[in-house]
């Protein structure tokens, strides 16, 4: 397993639910800077008690004085990610805010751009293992309709950049994360402790590769190592794949509710992601999805964990 060490590393959107954890988890061996617009003072204060040095840019119009002039590696895991069609806004942060962002830290050793799944269009057989070369599309997202979309761009931009500026990158393709910071399963927990319904696309089965914070926190390294200009572009998911109602059923075993699902016609759609190029750069998962999804119980919801 590579490791980090002894590198100065500049870290977006530090506060957030995956670049939290890792922020911290780098911090202990790295001087870590991270960066954001910090509209929640809380969130900048908990990165400063970690060991993270913060400092506010706005990646929409970004103001790098206040930074050092030269970092060893760049994690970019800031996102637009909000309700509304302002896919011009979108735009502006998440494919803009990516190239002035490699632009500016254009001499790194590596970049590591923080993609999603929700790039891909999603396969008629929803047990398709999705490999990195599949067709990729949009569907509206009840979330953030503007995200696909502007994901889709933001590749685009990192893979223009890494090719203009030979600056080694890799684009990682999220699939669904989770840990003690939270996660799509940990928004399902608190869905069932509310007794409210857990929405599943209609007329589809949802089956998806969750990984955990931890695989997460310990395959970045490898990924960094595996930059390349033009970009290494790699699916990163869990290694074992499950059904969202699987998951969730025994996620409220757990907590002692049963779920109630709720067919809706435009939801989450999930993919099963085929892991065989990020196995070769950085090995296997160290966490199966029953054991990580235990201890997020535990850790989260003590009281109610059995």
């Amino acid at each position: 397993m590579a490791l980090l060490s002894g590198q100065r590393v500049l870290v977006t959107g530090p506060a957030g639910q995956i670049a939290f954890p890792l922020a911290e988890f780098l911090a202990r061996d790295n001087e870590v800077w991270g960066i954001a617009r910090f509209g929640d003072p809380a969130g900048r204060e908990r990165c400063e008690k970690a060991g993270i040095r913060t400092r506010i840019v706005d990646l929409a119009a970004p103001d790098w004085s206040d930074l050092p002039e030269q970092f060893d590696y760049v994690l970019h895991l800031a996102i637009f990610q909000q309700p509304g069609y302002d896919f011009d806004r979108a735009l502006r942060v998440n494919a803009e805010g990516t190239g002035l962002l490699m632009s500016r830290f254009r001499r790194a050793k590596a970049c590591l751009v923080m993609s999603t799944c929700s790039v891909y269009l999603p396969p008629e057989d929803p047990r398709h293992l999705v490999l990195e070369t599949d067709p990729l599309g949009t569907i509206e997202q009840p979330f953030s309709p503007t995200y696909p979309a502007s994901k889709i761009a933001q590749e685009g931009v990192a893979r223009m950049a890494a090719r203009e500026w030979e600056l080694p990158t890799t684009i990682a393709r999220m699939n669904v994360s989770y840990g003690t910071n939270g996660g799509l399963p940990a928004m399902q927990v608190d869905l069932l402790l509310a007794n409210q319904p857990i929405d599943l696309v209609a007329g589809r089965e949802s089956l998806t590769s969750p990984i955990h914070q931890d695989d997460i926190n310990e395959q970045t390294a490898g990924l960094l190592a595996a930059a390349s200009a033009p970009a290494t572009v790699v699916n990163w998911g869990g290694d074992e794949g499950c059904g969202v109602r699987e998951y969730c059923d025994y996620l409220g075993e757990r907590v002692g509710k049963r779920p109630v699902y709720r067919e809706v016609e435009i939801g989450i759609t999930h993919t099963v992601t085929e892991n065989t190029l990020r196995k070769q750069l950085v090995g296997d998962c160290r966490v199966g999805w029953r054991d990580g999804m235990r201890r997020m119980v535990e850790a989260r919801y003590s009281d109610l964990a059995r």
